[in-house]
């Protein structure tokens, strides 16, 4: 009986104590839990010294739980190089008894050597060389050649205008302008960079990106981009050419020199036959661009026939009176007009010392001083030859049919696919060296009349080692005018007359406005009553 009661009382003194074990640790834990983020996010904002005891215990925590997912991610990194290390060591393996036993698959030798830095470098040296960049390439006919796009800052000029058939970007698309954008700042980084000094260029100022005047670019789907910057230089006729390249990987530096133009004299040669008041026109823009701002120029004018040859030595005359410019020359021809024949004709007729840079051009041509800029920076004695894609007008009439008065001329030089278009058929206008004009044999002389002469050149540009500048200008325009096909033209070149004149006429769109205007009218019509009747 006694035992059954120690038993009972000791069995209940255990219960008690262990009762009271677990409130004294039940205790303990609520008196040494942490604070929680709520609390310790309002000792921060409490203002005392508990404040800045829970900031600095804030910053603790965060600091060891970045900590460990530092050291997470280091051990992470450490198992993942020691698996490719491993895997490349059984790929080189499985390599070398490959090629001990002669089964060496075609194609995989350039695996069984580990590829190094110098290996890359190696590899962009080569596409480097193989791209069009520093020498022509021959090429077999005009489709081949790929087109530079010209951009500057904020615009794009492309001839491949894709589906919204914009002749310009504004604002190129957010990819392609940081891409371009970033290609200007590369290229101020190198030059403002110490080693210019090693290219021996007298650098006097820190180029921004307001020196930037244009750039070319294009792209060799198996070789890499290509970029050619233009900067302003020391002078008003100082310019600074840097050479970029992208073969599918980091921009390299191909080459940056310093050119000089003020002795860059262009002869601007130009085939006449009657056509006094587009003369007229065209001295205009001459006296504006060629005396006023420039002033490094020559006129040759090879007038065929007599008919208004008068006139046009007026006009000759009263621009030698007024401006005192007497660098000009005026051949007569008398014989049936060939622009081949024209041109050909004003090349040789140059007879100074000079090789001079020679620009073909007609007479309803409109450029700017900007265009004489690229004129003498994109072609290169010997080197290149500059073939740029003029932007061509359409009929006033019909673009500003809805307007009383037509725009002036300045005011309709706009390019915009509703006012005109890229001729990227044409390859008339051209600045070339009178040496590389020579040598590769003129033009064609048995040529007559209009057409086909100047595709012959350019194509025997393409079949030599001489680089071909082919790029939309901005600073080239084709003025409108009413355009008449002779009937005595063969049927290939009179078929080539008629389909410039229909593209010359008007937009697509424009186009397709005149020829359904009643179906148009109709539609308008019955519209007005509906709204009438309602």
């Amino acid at each position: 009986m006694f035992k059954r009661w120690l038993l009972a009382l000791v069995a209940r003194v255990g219960l008690i104590v262990l009762g009271l074990c677990c409130c004294l640790s039940l205790f303990y834990l609520l008196a040494c839990k942490p604070a929680s983020r709520s609390s310790q996010q309002s000792l921060l904002w409490s203002g005392g010294a508990t404040s800045k005891e829970g900031y600095m215990a804030l910053l603790q925590e965060r600091e060891d739980s970045h900590r460990h997912y530092i050291n997470s991610l280091t051990k992470q990194i450490a198992q993942l190089k020691e698996a490719l290390q491993e895997r490349t060591q059984q790929l080189q393996e499985s390599l070398d008894k490959a090629k001990t036993k002669g089964i060496l698959p075609q194609g995989l030798e350039s695996l069984h050597k580990t590829p190094t830095q110098s290996d890359l470098k190696e590899f962009f040296r080569s596409q480097l060389n193989q791209a069009e960049v520093n020498s022509g390439v021959k090429l077999p006919s005009e489709y081949a050649v790929i087109p530079f796009d010209t951009f500057t800052l904020r615009r794009v000029y492309q001839l491949e205008t894709g589906l919204t058939r914009h002749p310009e970007e504004r604002p190129a698309r957010r990819d392609r302008r940081d891409e371009l954008i970033g290609t200007v700042e590369t290229a101020l980084h190198v030059l403002n960079g110490p080693q210019q000094h090693t290219d021996n260029i007298r650098r006097k100022h820190t180029y921004a990106p307001s020196d930037f005047i244009e750039g070319l670019t294009r792209t060799e789907r198996d070789r890499g981009t290509v970029y050619e910057l233009m900067f302003k230089g020391d002078g008003p006729q100082d310019f600074t050419q840097i050479v970029l390249f992208r073969p599918f990987g980091p921009v390299m530096k191909v080459k940056s020199e310093s050119v000089d133009t003020r002795r860059m004299l262009i002869n601007i040669i130009v085939p006449l036959s009657k056509r006094a008041d587009a003369f007229r026109q065209f001295i205009n823009n001459f006296r504006e661009v060629c005396i006023q701002q420039d002033g490094r120029v020559h006129l040759t004018v090879v007038y065929f026939g007599r008919d208004q040859i008068d006139q046009v030595k007026a006009t000759l005359d009263q621009t030698t009176r007024e401006t005192r410019f007497r660098s000009f020359t005026l051949i007569q021809l008398n014989e049936e007009f060939s622009r081949g024949r024209g041109l050909d004709v004003g090349a040789r007729a140059w007879r100074r010392s000079q090789n001079v840079l020679l620009f073909f051009c007609d007479v309803d041509i409109h450029f700017t001083a900007d265009f004489l800029t690229s004129c003498r920076l994109n072609a290169g004695p010997g080197k290149k030859v500059y073939y740029p894609a003029l932007f061509s007008q359409y009929n006033p009439s019909i673009i500003y049919s809805n307007q009383t008065l037509l725009p002036s001329v300045h005011q309709q030089l706009v390019i915009r696919k509703e006012t005109g278009f890229w001729r990227d058929f044409g390859f008339g206008m051209t600045c070339q060296y009178r040496s590389d004009f020579i040598n590769i044999g003129g033009f064609d002389r048995s040529i007559k009349g209009w057409g086909l002469e100047d595709v012959h050149l350019y194509r025997k540009y393409l079949h030599s080692k001489l680089m071909v500048i082919r790029s939309p200008s901005r600073g080239l325009f084709h003025l409108w005018h009413e355009k008449n096909c002779a009937d005595e033209l063969p049927p290939d070149k009179y078929k080539m007359c008629m389909q410039t004149k229909a593209m010359s006429e008007a937009s697509h769109g424009q186009l397709g406005e005149l020829f359904f205007k009643r179906e148009i009218e109709a539609h308008l019509n019955s519209m007005k009553q509906i709204n009438k009747d309602n």
